[in-house]
């Protein structure tokens, strides 16, 4: 992988870690605010990550300008790596079941795909 196709992947990561950060904010003000339900809450949650990995799609299939679907799959799947890393070290192992792991996966990187057939 070129110099520039890896700093195309890293500003991806940082643009949907900085959307994530945002988006997460914002949720927390409306659970303050409105008591939301913890349905509305993991809903608000995987609207995060699809908007998230999409975007990370999309700035690395335009970074890269070619195999977009390959830029977005794989961007996809390092903003997963990376949440899983950290969730991993904050909660000194693995808590959710294998499952939701794989359902959170998919949408990371189907997202993440999306985003860079947009591109």
């Amino acid at each position: 992988m070129e110099l520039s196709n890896s700093k195309a992947f890293l500003r991806s990561l940082l643009f949907s870690y900085l959307l994530s950060g945002i988006l997460l904010v914002v949720i927390s003000f409306a659970l303050y605010r409105f008591h939301l339900k913890e349905s509305q809450i993991q809903m608000a949650v995987i609207l995060v990550y699809v908007l998230s990995c999409a975007l990370a799609g999309l700035v690395a299939g335009k970074g890269v300008g070619r195999q977009r679907f390959f830029c977005g799959l794989l961007a996809g799947l390092l903003y997963f790596l990376v949440l899983m890393a950290v969730s991993f070290l904050l909660e000194k192992g693995i808590i959710s079941s294998v499952q939701q792991i794989v359902t959170v996966m998919a949408i990371c990187v189907g997202s993440g795909i999306l985003g860079g057939i947009l591109s």
